[in-house]
């Protein structure tokens, strides 16, 4: 008598339709997530129409987003073990350099560069990941990778070029330095992503972000009320606190939690391909929201570098 997977104790096998319906879901999960992530720099970008500098941004984002990624510290790690001290100072440091440092370079850095020029230069990441490989762990580039790294890198320089000619509106210097900052907030993220591979493992991917980056809410949070006095804080327009609380929750934790969903449906390598919505998004959310000029030098200069980190990602592994 023939058995059933049900009855002889073997859960079954999920349908194609239903294997179907969860790739397309992370496709979308992952491609709502890129978005999300890229309106931060639109939204920096307007509340700096509202004289607010850049210590202040990023201690509103990072107030209304601390319990939102306290909560997801605690929940992840429920029923887990306590951490030990070499865990907290892995944490702190992966705070430091991956949220507090990376983020407040970049909103610096916004100041003096377009969105779309910067989105840009922080799709530049996973070249840097590579760099930083080689150079701690001696783990020698692809040819593709070298390929991809030159494309990409090719393009950036085409827009900056553009950006140092143009200033933007303040100059050339203040472009270039812009450009600085941002590409300083890549090379501290890429940090982040070479040594937090240990910790991962030993505390979970949720967890190592709900914690790190409560860190890093509490250091920006830190560094406002250190240098700067506390009446800033009550004399802001609201529309830089409205503004504030969108980039708080649909832009930095909403996105972290579509990412991570995403990539348990599909994977890391696809969800990462998917990603590549982000700098096209920017630049389109830029003209139509900011009104900044859409060339054929940002056109060529997108181009160069999604298809450099397209080929870099899919035949570098």
């Amino acid at each position: 008598m023939n058995k059933t997977a049900a009855t002889a104790g073997i859960p079954p096998r999920p349908s194609h339709d239903a294997a179907r319906k969860g790739i397309a879901t992370g496709l979308i999960l992952a491609t709502l997530g890129a978005i999300a992530f890229s309106g931060k720099a639109i939204i920096v970008k307007l509340a700096y129409r509202y004289g607010v500098d850049a210590v202040t941004l990023i201690m509103l984002r990072m107030l209304f987003a601390l319990p939102l990624f306290a909560v997801m510290a605690w929940w992840a790690g429920r029923g887990k073990p306590s951490l030990t001290a070499r865990d907290w100072l892995g944490v702190v440091g992966l705070g430091f350099s991956g949220y507090y440092l990376a983020s407040f370079l970049d909103f610096a850095g916004l100041a003096y560069i377009s969105a779309s020029f910067e989105r840009l230069i922080l799709y530049l990441n996973p070249t840097l990941v590579l760099f930083f490989g080689w150079l701690l762990y001696r783990r020698r580039p692809t040819r593709p990778q070298v390929l991809g790294m030159v494309v990409s890198y090719a393009g950036v320089l085409l827009v900056f070029g553009h950006e140092l000619w143009t200033g933007g509106g303040k100059g050339g210097g203040a472009a270039a330095w812009g450009a600085f900052l941002v590409f300083l907030s890549a090379v501290s993220y890429a940090g982040y992503l070479v040594y937090s591979g240990e910790f991962v493992k030993r505390l979970g991917s949720l967890r190592l972000v709900g914690l790190a980056t409560t860190v890093a809410c509490v250091l920006c949070i830190l560094q406002f009320v250190l240098t700067r006095p506390m009446s800033v804080a009550f004399g802001l327009a609201p529309e830089v606190i409205w503004l504030s609380v969108l980039n708080a929750t649909l832009c930095t934790a909403v996105p972290v939690l579509m990412v991570m969903m995403a990539i348990e449906r599909i994977g890391p390598a696809v969800a990462a391909q998917t990603g590549m919505i982000g700098p096209l998004s920017t630049i389109l959310m830029g003209v139509v929201i900011l009104g900044e000029p859409f060339t054929p030098w940002i056109a060529a200069g997108t181009v160069l570098v999604i298809a450099g980190i397209f080929v870099f990602t899919r035949k570098g592994r």
